[in-house]
């Protein structure tokens, strides 16, 4: 009698299932701290705004990496089959990658602003940010529906 070896598919599932759910907990977070700082408006109290800064950058650097290095690897790595998904991954990509870009460059700004003076524009550097992880939230939403499946 010949046995027959099950593909690794449903640990293949259960890995990327895991991934997604990291990626929406570091979100999460990601926004939860996002509107802590809008609370601080307008930002003249300078400690309480660095130490969330501080927070922010770290688990928004964290956020954009995991869904940049995470979930487009997991998707491009060249063992995803479904070209459905594979055409949506890369239609959303320049989007996506722009988002990161954007998240990496607020970083580097706020990542150690300790004057009040480098807080000046950011009411408006948070307000564009927010509007591009809304996207970034959106486009992530529409590639892990279909990674699920």
């Amino acid at each position: 009698m010949a046995t027959t070896v099950e593909p690794a598919r449903p640990e293949r599932r259960q890995r990327t299932a895991q991934l997604i759910d990291e990626l929406q907990h570091e979100r999460r977070d990601l926004w939860s701290l996002y509107c802590q700082i809008g609370e601080l408006k307008p930002f003249n109290d300078v400690e309480p705004v660095k130490s969330k800064l501080m927070r922010f950058a770290e688990v928004l650097v964290d956020y954009v990496s995991l869904g940049h290095f995470g979930l487009y690897e997991r998707i491009l790595s060249g063992t995803e089959r479904r070209e459905s998904l594979i055409a949506v991954a890369t239609d959303i990509y320049p989007e996506f990658s722009e988002v990161t870009e954007l998240s990496v460059s607020f970083n580097d700004k706020y990542e150690n602003a300790g004057e009040a003076s480098a807080l000046t524009n950011l009411a408006d550097d948070l307000s564009a940010l927010g509007e591009s992880l809304a996207r970034r939230f959106e486009l992530e939403d529409r590639l892990c529906g279909l990674m699920r499946r």
